[in-house]
């Protein structure tokens, strides 16, 4: 069951009931909540009343959570897919295999979708295009991968269930804009410290 809680008082607005558990965490947009469930559905509700707007049915369970840019969703299924979908009324995009459950909530940045997979076999961590689902990147550690990517600066952080690793991935260019912006630090300093001893270091 997925509520909508009042959070001024903590009263219930609404419920929905789906046919089995709900553990994936809902993303709202424009009015409209989408959840995942144990029932293999991804849902979208209207977020005022809770009635169903649409559902679409993957092959088994959705614990991974649902990400919404730019009127598309996408979400991991249980049966080894990650799907896009139209935000407006659900209709399958595309889907990318990747043999394993994906419990991964993605992460869409820049027209690239990143996720993990793996509940015991895949282990991979993936970018994949947004537009049409062609895998622009994968790398496979040893463990499965059922965290969440973060992103920031560039960078992407995610870690690893069976080898208890977090991993980074940067680009080139984000390791040389960082390693420029250290030895301008630097720099800096060395001129503002002889600045210092000309003038206030005579006597």
């Amino acid at each position: 069951m997925f509520y909508a809680i009042n959070t001024t008082n903590g009263e219930k607005i609404w419920n929905y009931t789906t046919g089995d558990m709900v553990t994936s965490s809902p993303a709202v947009m424009n009015g409209v909540v989408y959840i995942g469930s144990d029932d293999g559905n991804v849902y979208a509700l209207n977020a005022t009343v809770g009635a169903k707007i649409w559902n679409y049915t993957t092959g088994y369970y959705v614990e991974s959570s649902p990400a919404v840019i730019e009127g598309s969703i996408y979400v991991g299924s249980g049966d080894g897919n990650l799907y896009a979908l139209n935000a407006a009324n659900g209709a399958k995009l595309w889907n990318f295999s990747t043999g394993e459950g994906v419990e991964s909530s993605p992460a869409v940045v820049g027209g690239v979708v990143y996720t993990g997979s793996g509940e015991f076999n895949d282990g991979n961590i993936y970018g994949i295009n947004a537009t049409n689902g062609a895998v622009i990147w994968n790398y496979t550690q040893s463990g499965f991968v059922v965290s969440s990517p973060c992103l920031v600066n560039g960078v992407l952080y995610i870690g690893s269930y069976n080898d208890n690793c977090v991993y980074a991935f940067g680009s080139s260019s984000t390791s040389s804009n960082g390693l420029l912006i250290i030895i301008g630090v630097v720099i800096a300093f060395f001129i503002i410290l002889a600045l210092f001893s000309f003038f206030f270091g005579r006597g």
